[in-house]
């Protein structure tokens, strides 16, 4: 399969796993704990298929950096996913995408960046656009998106923002390396956290094919996807298709599940997006 066909399927699913929890009758922390392990399990089995080893002295060097971005990938997924249960999946998609945001406006301080004009006008029209996208200006009066989902998808975004800043500090270890572990790692620790919770496990068939599904399919098969096209794709290219995520999930919102946004969140929506798109651009003098 040619590498940008690899990488369009990875964001098409990633996009459309929000159609996919929305129905799966689980706690959201049940839902996350499942995924990374069968996440880890399918991507193990990769590996083992394309004969390739696990680099062990790679994640001792780095134990430290994974731990805390693994750590951090569980309660992310956790955050998101409740932000699917109370919000549309455009909304919760839409705040969860504030993570790059929050990068710029934390990269000063731990990745020593300089905040530039440039930066400062993509982080004022990420903002406008979450206070639009919640329906600020008008008190949640279109009855979409409730600000609890909002929160929680600002939670997730927070959470994915860390996970982010950690990976600029992994050396000397490949993407499918560190992701393996991390997955590992967010399966361990949200371990104790889900058997601490009052939770059932009992589910129909319909919510474990669904979870097997978020597991398999969105987690360990479209990261083996998205991992093996890197190699073979320019940076400006992955990061143009990494928009099909966010905009399937908007599509697959509005016009599958007919879940509606108003042009005020639509405005949000684009305000968003268009600023992640600005701050792909190579930076300046600015």
């Amino acid at each position: 399969m040619p590498a940008t066909l690899k990488n369009i399927s990875a964001m098409l699913i990633f996009g459309s796993i929000g159609l996919f929890v929305r129905y799966i009758d689980l706690a959201s922390s049940q839902i996350a704990l499942v995924r990374g392990f069968i996440g880890a399990a399918v991507l193990l089995f990769a590996m083992s298929v394309l004969k390739k080893s696990l680099d062990f002295s790679a994640w001792r060097k780095n134990a430290l950096i994974l731990l805390i971005s693994g750590g951090a990938i569980g309660f992310n997924w956790i955050f998101l996913f409740q932000a699917y249960h109370y919000t549309t999946i455009a909304v919760a998609t839409l705040t969860y995408y504030l993570a790059p945001t929050i990068v710029v406006l934390v990269s000063p301080f731990f990745l020593h960046e300089r905040f530039t004009r440039r930066k400062l006008i993509c982080v004022i029209l990420a903002l406008i656009g979450m206070m639009l996208i919640a329906d600020i200006f008008t008190g949640l009066s279109s009855g979409v998106g409730s600000m609890q989902g909002v929160i929680y998808g600002i939670c997730a975004a927070a959470f994915y923002a860390s996970v982010i800043i950690s990976n600029k500090f992994l050396h000397d270890i490949s993407a499918m390396d560190s992701t393996i572990a991390q997955l590992i790692i967010a399966t361990l620790i949200l371990l104790p956290y889900v058997v601490c919770q009052d939770n059932s496990w009992s589910a129909d068939i319909a919510s474990l094919l669904l979870l097997l599904t978020v597991g398999a399919i969105h987690t360990g098969f479209a990261y083996l996807l998205y991992f093996s096209s890197l190699q073979k794709l320019s940076a400006p290219t992955v990061a143009l298709f990494s928009y099909i995520d966010p905009v399937t999930a908007i599509l697959l919102s509005t016009f599958l599940l007919a879940e509606p946004m108003s042009p005020v969140q639509w405005l949000g929506a684009v305000l968003i997006l268009g600023s992640l798109f600005i701050s792909q651009f190579p930076a300046g003098k600015s």
